[in-house]
C-alpha cells in the first residue's frame, strides 16, 4: 500500500497531470475514473499501472479484479492521496497510466476532423467524442490546438481516445495527408477541405457526400491563417435565433453529425 505522498507512483500521476511537456517526455497519460480504465481495458490498451483507494463502487471492485486478471500492476493508495492527487472534484478510486500511443492513420481517407486552436479542453473532448460516434476516421491536432490527451480532454473524450487516430502535426503534413487522400481517391472523387466559417455557404445547401476534412476554428479567435489558406470551401450553420456563434464543441457536433446525415449512414 501507497502510504506517502513523495511515492514514485504518484509523483508521476501528478506529473502526468500537469504539462503536455511532461507527458511527451514520459510517453504517458492518465485516465480517471471506472468507465474510462474500463475502456481501456476494452480497447486493449497498454497499461504502465493502476491506483485505488478504499471506498470503490461495486462496479470498481469488479475492474479491480479485471486488471488483475489482466497481470497489471494495482496498488492501493492509503487515505486521500489518491483525491489530492486527481483532478475530479468527485474522484471515483481509481486511475491508471496508460501508455501514449497513437492508432495507425487509414489508408483511405474521406472524413477527417482538424480541430485549429481548440484551447479549450472540454470543447476538445466533446469534438473528439462527437468524431468517434460520427465514424470520423482520423483526427489531426494543428499548432496551438491544446494537447488532446490532458486530463480534462481525455475525461469530456469519454473514451474516445482509444477509437480514433489522433496526431499532432505541422501544417505543412496535414497538407500532405489532405494531398494524399485526395490522390487515393482518384478521379472518381474531389476530396474537399470545409472550414467552418460564419460567412460560409449553409451546411444544408454544401455537398457533404464527398470525401472531405472539415476544420472547426478556435473559440477566441476562430481558425488561423493557415487553417484558411488551406480550406478549398467555407461553410456554416444557419441559425435562427439572435445569437453571434455557436461554441466550437457544438458547432463542429452539428457539422460532423449534417456529413452522417447526407451519407445516410
Amino acid at each position: 500500500m501507497i502510504t506517502s505522498s513523495q511515492n514514485p507512483k504518484l509523483k508521476l500521476v501528478r506529473s502526468l497531470m500537469g504539462r503536455a511537456k511532461e507527458r511527451r517526455e514520459a510517453n504517458a497519460f492518465v485516465v480517471e475514473g471506472v468507465r474510462l480504465v474500463e475502456e481501456a481495458i476494452t480497447a486493449g490498451w497498454q497499461f504502465q499501472f493502476a491506483l485505488y483507494s478504499d471506498g470503490l463502487s461495486e462496479r470498481g471492485q469488479d475492474l479491480l479484479k479485471v486488471l488483475i486478471a489482466h497481470r497489471i500492476d494495482v496498488e492501493e493508495v492509503a487515505g486521500d492521496l489518491l483525491q489530492k492527487a486527481s483532478e475530479t472534484e468527485t474522484p471515483q478510486g481509481i486511475l491508471a497510466i496508460l501508455q501514449s500511443s497513437q492508432l495507425p492513420i487509414p489508408n483511405y481517407l474521406n472524413f477527417i476532423l482538424i480541430p485549429d486552436q481548440i484551447r479549450d479542453p472540454g470543447n476538445l473532448g466533446t469534438l473528439l467524442r462527437t468524431a468517434a460516434a460520427a465514424g470520423v476516421q482520423a483526427v489531426l491536432l494543428p499548432p496551438e490546438t491544446t494537447d488532446a490527451f490532458a486530463p480534462k480532454v481525455v475525461r469530456a473524450g469519454m473514451g474516445a481516445h482509444f477509437r480514433l487516430p489522433i496526431h499532432s502535426l505541422t501544417w505543412e503534413e496535414i497538407e500532405q495527408k489532405c494531398k494524399s487522400a485526395n490522390q487515393q481517391m482518384g478521379n472518381s472523387a474531389n476530396f474537399q477541405i470545409y472550414l467552418a466559417d460564419m460567412d460560409g455557404k449553409s451546411c444544408w445547401e454544401a455537398d457533404l457526400r464527398q470525401p472531405l476534412a472539415l476544420i472547426v476554428g478556435g473559440e477566441a479567435e476562430g481558425a488561423s491563417d493557415e487553417a484558411r489558406k488551406l480550406a478549398t470551401q467555407r461553410i456554416c450553420i444557419p441559425m435562427m435565433g439572435n445569437v453571434e456563434s455557436l461554441n466550437a464543441g457544438v458547432a463542429g457536433s452539428v457539422l460532423m453529425f449534417e456529413v452522417v446525415r447526407q451519407r445516410g449512414q
